[in-house]
């Protein structure tokens, strides 16, 4: 748990929206987005360690996760009540959330996956369903998405001992209809094909974040370690990298969007910095 300074934690309390404004950041960017101008949403104290988001019924609303409480907060980032929040299980090492549209799913380090029941209720519970005990136990994730197409639900590695020494990042499912992980991955971020489009060298890529984008059907990929923004296909297949700037995604965990396509990326505190929520508006390419 980090602690911040006091004058942080009082502008934390106070809320509100800011763009953030970085006129001379010449950095790509892709063609739907402006990263270097997003809007800023400043997230109360108890949401400073926020490692997964999920837009939920409006721009205002968000569901999101303390990363140590094993709680899921419903978040008005509008406004300055606190967060109604509902605890799913015992204190442990939270990564992920997704939300299937009918399922409320939480993402472990380990692996594990808590399929919640009651959500929104005085009875929230929620079932574990661990990745494979077969499997070696050297596995650490961070980033889980739900692909409607099968049904499943994917989470990727962030650091696994399949990927030791390599340029990848393996991807594993979770079938939602049987509550049973595959053994095998069903893709491998390509981790060389990610470093030629960066231009810069990466040992491995290391998601924190993923989802699909509900218009352009792309998976987008944050990944905090290596300051990067992926997207791929549906398939895990690289198509465009662009940089994250640390002065304004200095530790981006959760990624979610809205139905007309705008991305809402969180970022965790830092030592001089609060937790905060950045909004991205969607720019449709003209046809």
């Amino acid at each position: 748990m980090r602690y911040l300074p006091a004058v942080l934690l009082v502008v934390v309390f106070l809320g509100g929206c800011n763009n953030v404004n970085h006129d001379k950041n010449t950095d790509p960017t892709p063609a739907t987005y402006d990263l270097a101008n997003p809007q800023r949403y400043r997230v109360r104290e108890s949401m400073q360690e926020i490692s997964g988001l999920v837009y939920y019924q409006d721009e205002q609303h968000l569901v999101g996760q303390n990363d140590e409480e094993g709680r899921l907060y419903l978040m008005d980032i509008r406004a300055d009540e606190r967060y109604k929040h509902w605890k799913f299980a015992k204190s442990g090492d939270y990564e992920d959330v997704v939300y299937t549209g009918k399922d409320w799913v939480v993402l472990k380090s380990d692996g594990t996956l808590y399929v919640v029941d009651h959500m929104f209720t005085d009875s929230v519970a929620s079932t574990p369903y661990a990745f494979p005990a077969e499997m070696p136990r050297q596995h650490e994730f961070e980033a889980a998405y739900y692909d409607p197409r099968t049904n499943h639900i994917v989470v990727l590695c962030k650091n696994c001992i399949e990927d030791k020494h390599l340029q990848r990042a393996s991807a594993y499912q979770f079938d939602m209809a049987t509550l049973t992980y595959d053994k095998q991955p069903v893709y491998q971020l390509d981790g060389s094909r990610i470093q030629q489009l960066a231009g810069q060298d990466i040992k491995r890529i290391r998601p924190s974040a993923a989802a699909i984008h509900p218009i352009e059907k792309r998976l987008y990929i944050l990944a905090s370690v290596n300051g990067l923004l992926v997207i791929a296909d549906l398939d895990g297949k690289v198509q465009e990298v662009y940089p994250l700037r640390h002065s304004i995604y200095n530790q981006p965990e959760g990624l979610a969007f809205a139905p007309n396509g705008d991305m809402y990326i969180s970022n965790e505190s830092g030592a001089q910095t609060s937790a905060s929520i950045m909004k991205l508006v969607y720019k449709p390419l003209k046809k």
